[in-house]
């Protein structure tokens, strides 16, 4: 597969994570490894770019924040957002256990690699995973609130669910529903809204440019803590994205009847349960989603390996 398509799949895969609330962007460039790539090029913006930008040294801009990834990327995002992601919600109505199922089994997978992405394992390893764990599930459990829908609080949400997004396990679209922007800002995608998409892509990008240089930073200086504090941020994330689970009470957000409290069962406890449909078949998506993040992950090491010995 050239270098270009894969970089472009992961960009459909992030944006359809994205619109899923519960599932991070984040987890998904973790899953296909460009997850250091993603940050070291997002947090280009030092002294040395604006040298470059003074003289209009466009060339030296583009290879300085790894224009051609960064775009890529950004085309199957945006290609997911306003073509994959209606499918996606579709699924999430129609078959929610099962996509629930599948994005479990992913999420999991991806916890368990990032555990051996760690050198020596250490006991502050394991105490920061525990932080992590119960920010996740905080975060998971949180209520839905309404707020005020205004410009200003259009470019908030935007720095705010940006900085979600790129960190696995804390999904963007999630923190937005839990603002009271989710239904506001689907809406004006849908809609084509252009001065509300303005907006929340201005608040964005000051968000990702700051945020990013921050975990960049932490990649490279403290990277064994920063990966446990991440990978148990996404374990505790797994109670947002268990499958079997019921609302106990709505919230009307925008033109969307979102769930305000969920209720987590045993397969086999929920309505009009059945075996193949309600038990096999959620089984099998998440051993199917495992599988291909452990396959990916073992392909990039056969790869990698590849290359140290020629």
């Amino acid at each position: 597969m050239p270098k270009w398509l894969k970089i472009y799949l992961s960009g459909v895969l992030m944006g359809a994570a994205d619109v899923v609330p519960g599932v991070s962007g984040g987890t998904m460039a973790f899953i296909v490894g460009i997850y250091d790539r993603l940050i070291h090029a997002l947090s280009g913006v030092n002294g040395t770019s604006l040298k470059m930008l003074c003289k209009g040294d466009v060339k030296g801009l583009w290879q300085h924040f790894d224009g051609a990834f960064l775009l890529t990327l950004l085309l199957g995002i945006a290609t997911s957002i306003f073509g994959i992601a209606s499918i996606v919600t579709t699924l999430l109505l129609e078959y929610p256990v099962w996509l629930w199922s599948f994005f479990f089994g992913l999420i999991l997978s991806s916890a368990y690699i990032l555990i051996h992405e760690m050198k020596r394992f250490k006991w502050q390893h394991g105490v920061v995973m525990l932080l992590g764990i119960a920010v996740g599930a905080v975060l998971s459990m949180l209520v839905p609130t309404q707020v005020d829908t205004g410009l200003g609080m259009v470019f908030v949400s935007g720095m705010i669910a940006i900085c979600a997004m790129i960190l696995p396990g804390i999904s963007g679209s999630f923190i937005l529903l839990m603002m009271g922007m989710y239904g506001f800002i689907i809406t004006a995608v849908k809609d084509l809204n252009g001065v509300v998409m303005a907006i929340f892509a201005l608040g964005a990008l000051l968000g990702l440019l700051s945020f990013s240089k921050l975990l960049n930073w932490l990649l490279q200086h403290a990277k064994s803590i920063t990966l446990a504090l991440l990978t148990g941020v996404m374990l505790g994330a797994l109670v947002k994205v268990w499958p079997w689970k019921q609302a106990i009470s709505y919230i009307e957000i925008g033109h969307k009847r979102v769930p305000s409290e969920e209720q987590l069962l045993l397969p086999w406890q929920m309505l009009n349960y059945d075996l193949v449909d309600g038990l096999l078949i959620p089984c099998a998506l998440i051993f199917l989603g495992a599988a291909l993040v452990y396959s990916a992950h073992y392909i990039s090491l056969q790869k990698a390996y590849a290359r140290m010995i020629e």
